[in-house]
């Protein structure tokens, strides 16, 4: 499914590659940094985010899903029931923070 928006930008990328305004650029030649917190978010969402990163300002959501990532890992480890029972109230807890968090970033938005 090719929009007209698609195309124009296409366009546009082939002619600053024949006028040779893409070479030379910053990290030319190099594999795109990893952000594997942008799978975890809209896509527009994860633009944001990124900027906010590499300014060393990481959103509360960003850290609660890492967090989250974490306990759930630990949950995978546990080997007693007390662990696996500590272990998935923490998931709980979390996983209710970042709902919230999220929430209200969307009512902000709106």
């Amino acid at each position: 499914m090719s929009s007209w928006f698609d195309r124009l930008a296409e366009r546009r990328m082939l002619k600053a590659r024949a006028e040779g305004k893409l070479s030379g650029l910053p990290g030319e030649g190099k594999p795109l940094p990893q952000h594997p917190e942008a799978a975890l978010v809209d896509p527009g969402e994860a633009v944001g985010f990124r900027i906010m990163a590499e300014h060393g300002a990481l959103p509360e959501e960003i850290v609660l899903r890492k967090q989250l990532a974490e306990a759930k890992a630990a949950y995978a480890a546990a080997t007693g029931a007390e662990d696996r029972r500590s272990a998935m109230a923490r998931i709980a807890e979390l996983d209710m923070k970042l709902s919230i968090a999220t929430e209200a970033r969307r009512r902000f938005l709106r």
